[in-house]
């Protein structure tokens, strides 16, 4: 079975103007490709793991040959950060509502201070890496981890992420990462972070599951995306003793 690289489920320019066409294209059609192909490298052969989805091989890493653990955490990582990344990008959504607005104000007192420090969790990882709003034990966290590293590991379920490293924002922000990270808050997804806070939690639906948003044909044709895929970024991932709510990261293909 081969792992491929999941579509974005929207078009390069939707989240214009805050992450530019270009960075899209090259993010997740070069970038997020090549964590998919060094994936199937680090796996071929060995049938234990050429079976298993980004998230569990995360999960599992202390079982994994060490020969290729760290390329398996930096791949799978790789692969499922980017793909939960996607999914949780969004213009236009406003504020969370519901019972995860109700869990950040009893955590960090408002929305100001949530953003407060997570921007201090992603302005504070020097170098590459990821700063996250997870859940911990039934309890709001934010965390930020280093170059591929994913709280899945940890066995946390992340509701959010922003990715650091310089390839997400370099050509349009430059070394400004701060302004990067001061307009992630105009395009999260908050529909699709209150659905993963809800099914992690055990609590209903707030609204009809967030639909992913289909490009048009043109836009869909400009993705370089070789092989064949279906969205996942949307969809809870497989059930294990922690609740988890985050996506698989990649459909795989029979040989």
């Amino acid at each position: 079975m081969e792992h491929i690289l999941p579509p974005l489920g929207y078009a390069y320019d939707a989240l214009e103007p805050y992450i530019d066409v270009r960075t899209m294209e090259i993010h997740h059609g070069k970038h997020h490709q090549a964590y998919v192909d060094n994936l199937n490298k680090a796996v071929a052969g060995k049938k234990e793991l050429e079976e298993k989805t980004p998230e569990q091989l995360l999960r599992m890493l202390a079982k994994v040959p060490e020969d290729v653990r760290d390329a398996v955490r930096n791949h799978a990582g790789g692969v499922w950060n980017h793909t939960f990344f996607w999914s949780v990008l969004k213009k236009n959504q406003s504020k969370p509502k519901g019972a995860l607005a109700e869990a950040i104000t009893k955590e960090f007192g408002n929305l100001e201070k949530l953003k407060e420090e997570f921007g201090r969790a992603a302005m504070g990882r020097f170098g590459s890496g990821w700063a996250w709003l997870v859940l911990n034990k039934g309890k709001l966290e934010i965390m930020s981890t280093a170059n591929q590293d994913s709280p899945v590991s940890e066995g946390k379920v992340p509701l959010l992420c922003i990715d650091v490293w310089e390839h997400a924002y370099y050509l349009k922000y430059q070394n400004r990462r701060a302004e990067y990270v001061a307009n992630f808050w105009s395009i999260i997804n908050w529909r699709k972070a209150e659905e993963y806070f809800a099914l992690a939690m055990g609590l209903p639906l707030p609204m009809k599951p967030e639909k992913t948003e289909k490009p048009t044909a043109e836009q869909a044709a400009e993705q370089p995306i070789a092989k064949a895929a279906v969205p996942t970024a949307a969809a809870p991932i497989e059930k294990t003793t922690t609740p988890v709510t985050a996506p698989s990261g990649t459909k795989k293909k029979a040989k």
